[in-house]
């Protein structure tokens, strides 16, 4: 072990204490590999280390900018992999996130900028077909039908036989929804804003919905630098 501190003996419920979670969750830990397999006493009983509290720690701020999945999945590799192998993991998280950042960038930029757009006295021939706007957005024409369904950007029915047609309003909110998805938003969120955003408060819950988007990738991206801190003491433990 490469510290000293490593000798310092734990019972299940004083790592528990310290990581801030139950003793059911730290066996939990161990089963699924985040923690190393603990010594045990005569009669049974686990004894942690200083590496079993930090490799708990540092689970707990990856889960928390990562999700628990990918989280358990770097620690494990912490534990059992090369040091190339296991910095790689943790860069892919933090290219992740700046994709995101890079991403909402553009889509704060991009509603800025269709929210803004004027409409005009709508004249019939300024609507478009799924097809045509399928093909103004990048997107499949069943993307445009599930939007529909889902209730996001419903277009009118000219026709006995239900052909759909989008006005200009229209076309302007599958644009903003498309931004909206791109940048990862859920559907039952993007759904949630429609309805005052078709109302004219385009730009104000448009602007909040982005901002808590924005903050949640600040908490993310300080629970990832957390989540550093606690991997580097697990790697000099184990080196």
């Amino acid at each position: 072990m490469g510290s000293s501190l490593n000798s310092l003996a734990m019972r299940t419920a004083e790592v528990a204490q310290r990581a801030g979670y139950s003793v059911q969750q730290v066996r939990n830990l161990e089963r699924d590999g985040v923690l190393p397999p603990a010594e045990r006493t005569a009669a049974g009983y686990r004894i942690y280390r200083e590496l079993h509290l930090q490799s708990a720690l540092a689970y707990r701020a990856l889960a928390a900018g990562t999700g628990p999945v990918e989280a358990k999945r770097i620690v494990r590799a912490v534990h059992e992999c090369s040091t190339p192998d296991r910095l790689a993991l943790l860069d892919a998280a933090h290219a992740r996130l700046d994709r995101e950042r890079r991403d909402l960038r553009l889509t704060k930029e991009a509603a800025a900028a269709i929210s803004a757009e004027p409409i005009g006295e709508v004249r019939q021939s300024d609507s478009m077909s799924v097809s045509e706007l399928a093909a103004a957005l990048g997107v499949r024409s069943s993307t445009l039908r599930y939007w529909d369904a889902e209730e996001l950007v419903v277009p009118d029915r000219v026709s006995a036989r239900g052909t759909r047609r989008y006005s200009p309003a229209q076309v302007r909110d599958a644009r903003i929804v498309h931004q909206l998805r791109s940048a990862g938003y859920r559907v039952d969120t993007v759904r949630a804003l429609m309805p005052d955003l078709a109302r004219g408060q385009r730009s104000d819950f448009v602007a909040v919905a982005l901002a808590a988007r924005d903050a949640s990738i600040a908490a993310r991206s300080r629970a990832l630098l957390d989540a550093a801190a606690a991997l580097g003491a697990v790697l000099s433990l184990s080196d």
